[in-house]
């Protein structure tokens, strides 16, 4: 297993970044998806021990396409530090990841640092791009 850590900065406060990842109406919007791709389900229960269940639509992406189904359980949420939650795709992989999502203020804005462990090593660098895409796709809904 392996880890993998991607950072993005961003103009706005930590807790308008924070709270994105946890309201379902601004996280349908960046988490989990791919460009041509249409969140059906975001079902979001933000706090310790609350699961979130995302689906992601996909057509005409070859062996990508269909509902694709991401889950996971919060483990913490200490607004607007730090989000941990575990993380799993069941399509693709059975195994689950643990994210860590710290957020700190950064001049007029902040800086977010993910950290995504328990990776499988052949998984690294497609989750790495994975993130980094996420994480602009963040930008620009807080934009």
């Amino acid at each position: 297993m392996a880890e993998l850590t991607v950072t993005h900065r961003y103009p706005v406060p930590p807790e308008k970044v924070f709270d994105a990842w946890l309201d379902p109406a601004l996280a349908r919007r960046f988490l989990f998806t791919a460009p041509g791709s249409e969140v059906v389900r975001c079902d979001i229960d933000p706090r310790p021990g609350g699961r979130f269940t995302i689906v992601d639509r996909r057509d005409d992406m070859g062996e990508m396409s269909g509902d694709i189904e991401h889950v996971g359980v919060y483990l913490e949420i200490d607004r607007p530090r730090r989000l941990v939650f575990t993380f799993a795709v069941p399509r693709f992989d059975p195994t689950e990841t643990r994210v860590t999502v710290e957020i700190a203020p950064e001049g007029d804005g902040c800086r977010l640092t993910l950290t995504h462990a328990d990776v499988p090593v052949d998984w690294v660098e497609q989750d790495r791009e994975g993130w980094t895409m996420i994480l602009g796709a963040l930008a620009r809904v807080l934009s």
